[in-house]
């Protein structure tokens, strides 16, 4: 068994706006769905229904969890489907309507077929549903029970924890981590597109990661053009496209740029098309997914084009490197020789951003295996505190850092996330959600400075902090995660 997981899982393309509380249930109806086919009693079924336990019952319409659940029942993807087809599906159901059960069988279905039941909680998991499907003499022709883990993953009950993958570089702990990248010369990047390889090309592993990075700068990007104000009772408005034109203003009157404040604009585009359910990118969560993206982005822009992270990494042994992601070539088509400096540049910046993604997958992969990204299950700091730890040492890994500053950088900024709490107003993943982000920008970048300054040792080590995060989540009230039950959930007035 090995920490890791693979980049093209922890990172993925899907619907806002909760990863536990939409992406997995959609996965979790569409499973479903595709088993009754594969059975054989698809044709049998009549009937369906789901019953959400737990958080998904506490604040499942808040996060759009009925809606998804009809979407995956249909036979819908979260990573292709259209944001608009999801939205409402359950909620403005016309009763009467049939539901195209895996997109291909029509069977009964109304809205109070979705039961919710907030005060039963599942010993395995607190994101926990059970679908059950019937023939028309109501006699149950397929149940199953799932726990929406955190992330988008999702185990049906009665698998194994964890699938075993042959991975060739395995670790479970950072120390781990940091000794294998010892033995092999790599950095931890570098070790991560070792592990990547062994499921794909490298040319389908730079592709694949080009292909998330163009979903987050996209989703960055709708984010700062849209106005109004975002779904739910709350009303709450967008701010990522009126900081957009201030900062432009500011700019062609002659000012100087104001990198730190364009980072927050980035994560709150990010999070504010989350809260919308639009298309965004789990990373490692879609409550924590404007960190990322807003970091990455700030690199993109502000620091890509100084040479750091492009052609003057530093290797763990203190060597400069060819290039900041040795292995993977400039872009189709890019080269000094062949391209303006444009394209050398954009392909040197998609080379830094690789380095950035397969950095961050390491270390979310260690938070994964031995703690938790759930915001049910660990607080707001299982997914918040995570994805700034990621980016952290994604930055710190583009900005030339050795391993050690890296894994520094990723300790620092989990550290000071202990004990956050996922207490949203209303169930949306809207207040203090989409500033939260914002905020953790900030803290990876300051962490990624700190730990730059630094030689790469510290008196507390990023498993130490792995471990505590992971008891403080054991020890925190269920009031406190994402139940909406305590903190700013019952003491903000919500309308």
């Amino acid at each position: 068994m090995s920490a890791y997981v693979s980049a093209f899982e922890l990172f993925s393309i899907g619907v806002g706006p909760s990863s536990s509380h939409t992406v997995g249930p959609m996965r979790a109806g569409r499973d479903f769905a595709a088993r009754l086919r594969e059975t054989g009693v698809l044709e049998n079924v009549a009937h369906v229904g789901c019953s959400l336990f737990g958080s998904l019952g506490a604040t499942g319409i808040g996060h759009g969890t009925p809606d998804a659940v009809v979407a995956g029942l249909s036979g819908l993807d979260p990573e292709t489907v259209d944001p608009d087809e999801v939205r409402g599906a359950w909620m403005n159901w016309r009763e009467g309507s049939r539901l195209p059960l895996a997109g291909i069988r029509p069977v009964a279905f109304a809205k109070g077929d979705i039961e919710f039941s907030p005060r039963t909680r599942l010993p395995a998991h607190p994101n926990a549903m059970t679908l059950v499907a019937r023939d028309s003499a109501g006699a149950v022709v397929g149940e199953e029970t799932y726990y929406s883990v955190g992330g988008g993953f999702i185990r049906r009950d009665g698998e194994p924890l964890d699938v075993a993958v042959a991975w060739p570089l395995r670790f479970d702990t950072a120390a781990e981590l940091l000794a294998i990248c010892d033995d092999e010369q790599l950095t931890i990047a570098e070790a991560a597109r070792r592990n990547e390889e062994a499921l794909r090309s490298e040319e389908d592993v730079a592709a694949g990661l080009d292909r998330i990075w163009d979903a987050m700068a996209a989703c960055v990007e709708a984010g700062l053009h849209a106005d109004g104000t975002l779904p739910g009772m709350l009303r709450v408005a967008r701010r990522a496209g009126r900081i957009r034109t201030q900062l432009e203003e500011v700019t062609a009157a002659g000012g100087r740029e104001l990198p730190g404040e364009w980072l927050g604009a980035y994560a709150l585009a990010v999070n504010e098309e989350n809260a919308a359910g639009g298309r965004v990118v789990t990373a490692p969560t879609n409550g924590a997914a404007g960190i990322l993206p807003a970091v990455a982005m700030y690199w993109w822009n502000f620091l890509a084009d100084s040479g750091l992270g492009t052609g003057t990494a530093v290797t763990p042994h203190g060597e400069l490197a060819g290039s900041a992601l040795r292995g993977f070539g400039a872009a189709a088509g890019a080269s000094s020789t062949t391209c303006d400096e444009e394209a050398v540049a954009e392909a040197n910046r998609r080379r830094g951003i690789r380095r950035f993604l397969l950095t961050a997958t390491a270390l979310g992969s260690l938070f994964k295996a031995n703690a938790s990204i759930s915001g049910a299950e660990g607080g707001c700091q299982a997914e918040v505190g995570s994805a700034c730890a990621m980016a952290a040492g994604g930055l710190t890994a583009v900005m030339g850092g050795t391993n050690r500053q890296i894994e520094n950088a990723a300790e620092i900024a989990m550290e000071h996330h202990l004990g956050l709490t996922c207490d949203p107003v209303g169930g949306l993943v809207q207040i203090p959600c989409i500033e939260r982000n914002a905020i953790a920008a900030a803290t990876a970048v300051t962490a990624a400075r700190l730990a730059l300054r630094g030689d790469g040792s510290h008196f507390v080590s990023l498993d130490a902090v792995v471990e505590t995060m992971r008891q403080t989540g054991l020890d925190m009230s269920h009031k406190y995660k994402e139940t909406s039950a305590g903190g700013l959930a019952v003491n903000v007035i919500e309308c």
